[in-house]
């Protein structure tokens, strides 16, 4: 019997969740899930290793890497091929303050109960 999957921790739901490129005839679609899109948020735009996107997310990091590279896939496979990319869905919650950011996250402004 496989192990359950583990709830991943986001900041928060992205603000935009669709991305329709110009010209494009809208009926292909890539699907990024928001654990997808929070593991690029912290690697990619606020340039986290992923050991401290592990932390963030409270996941392992080969399970990080596993997510990156299925996102890199989908976000590469929608800019090349014209698809429309929508943010949606997967297994996640959303945080809910202090006792779940690890330092001062820049998403949600909120800081670990330890380091105060």
């Amino acid at each position: 019997m496989p192990r359950p999957v583990r709830v991943r921790r986001v900041c928060e739901e992205p603000k935009y969740t669709r991305f329709v490129p110009t010209g494009a005839d809208g009926h292909e679609a890539s699907v990024l899930t928001i654990e997808e899109y929070e593991v690029i948020r912290h690697v990619d735009y606020q340039k986290m290793t992923h050991e401290e996107c592990a932390a963030k997310m409270d996941i392992s990091r080969t399970t990080v890497t596993e997510i990156y590279e299925s996102a890199r896939y989908k976000i590469a496979d929608a800019v090349i091929n014209g698809k429309i990319l929508c943010i949606e869905g997967g297994n996640y919650r959303v945080c809910e303050g202090a006792e779940c950011c690890i330092e001062k996250c820049n998403t949600c402004g909120n800081e670990d109960k330890k380091n105060s």
